[in-house]
């Protein structure tokens, strides 16, 4: 009998154990965390390199400041997402979508008082959903208005795009939609559903939702497979780009569609999760494998994409 250890290991699946030790721990050197462990230094990192991102509405540091400071960063902002600055999985997030009647409608529709959002925040200024349980602070952001590419396989929240960079090189992506289960939020452990992304020329296939593969979205029903995401040359040369911000070896590059304001990159992941194997229906191990056997990685990010269109191209 073989073990399904085995079996993975020869379908090129990569394990978190290897994923941490071969990948992690070899190309993403700690002292290089904090640039994406804090998502206002990230923030900071790409506007300097004239990447756009989610406009900042403001920052707050105390329950003071989220008292008497949070109806003037939210002056003439109906639309705002609150997070924390150190937080990771999606968790802590929260989407609102409007005021109504003096009460906050978040992204799954739920209403909110203002002494919810005020606790809220206070959670987050706990450390609640911060790395480690530190304590935090609270950013107040853009609420990201997608593309209405995604409108028929998405419920109410926000997709993302998710992209693997490995030593500089796309390597594989997914689109992450949102559904009722995961309360509007692109995040697969919440219950996203991860739809996998041809490299090659952009386009969605099917998905996974609660590790179980489907082709249909659980909420709307839409299929999932046969959307061309609009400016897909675009958006693989930005993930490769960020590979020039945080020099670290292996990384997820979150962006979303804004319909006004095109590709936005929302954050960066040292300890991007392996659920873009499923999503994709190949493991990622043969591709890293190709990588590491190149005798040169170029510097230039347009280089870099040219090289991950071969690589992918070689695998079909």
């Amino acid at each position: 009998m073989r073990w399904p250890g085995t079996v993975l290991r020869e379908a090129g699946i990569l394990s978190m154990n290897r994923r941490n030790a071969d990948f992690i721990m070899r190309h993403n050197p700690r002292r290089l965390y904090p640039l994406v462990d804090d998502k206002l230094k990230t923030k900071a990192l790409a506007e300097a390199a004239g990447i756009a991102v989610p406009e900042l509405y403001g920052v707050i540091r105390s329950d003071w400041q989220a008292r008497h400071k949070l109806d003037d960063m939210l002056r003439g902002h109906p639309n705002f997402v609150i997070k924390p600055a150190h937080g990771s999985g999606g968790n802590g997030i929260m989407v609102v979508r409007g005021k109504r009647a003096g009460r906050y409608i978040k992204a799954s529709g739920a209403v909110l008082e203002d002494g919810e959002i005020h606790h809220h925040i206070s959670n987050i200024l706990s450390g609640m959903f911060s790395l480690g349980g530190n304590p935090d602070v609270a950013m107040i952001e853009y609420c990201v208005e997608f593309d209405p590419i995604f409108e028929h396989v998405t419920y109410r929240g926000v997709p993302d795009i998710r992209t693997i960079v490995y030593r500089g090189i796309p390597v594989a992506a997914m689109v992450r939609l949102p559904t009722q289960q995961s309360d509007g939020k692109a995040n697969l452990h919440q219950g996203a559903v991860g739809t996998g992304v041809d490299i090659l020329t952009g386009t969605t296939m099917r998905g996974v939702c609660a590790s179980q593969r489907i082709v249909l979205h659980p909420d709307t029903g839409a299929r999932l497979s046969g959307i061309q995401i609009p400016g897909w040359d675009t958006l693989i040369h930005l993930a490769a780009q960020c590979y020039d911000l945080a020099r670290l070896g292996y990384l997820g590059v979150d962006v979303v569609l804004d319909r006004h304001h095109g590709p936005l990159v929302l954050e960066l992941n040292a300890r991007p999760g392996l659920a873009i194997q499923m999503a994709n229906n190949i493991g990622l191990a043969p591709m890293l494998k190709r990588v590491d056997a190149l005798d040169k990685i170029p510097s230039s990010a347009t280089e870099r994409v040219a090289l991950a269109r071969e690589l992918a191209a070689s695998r079909l």
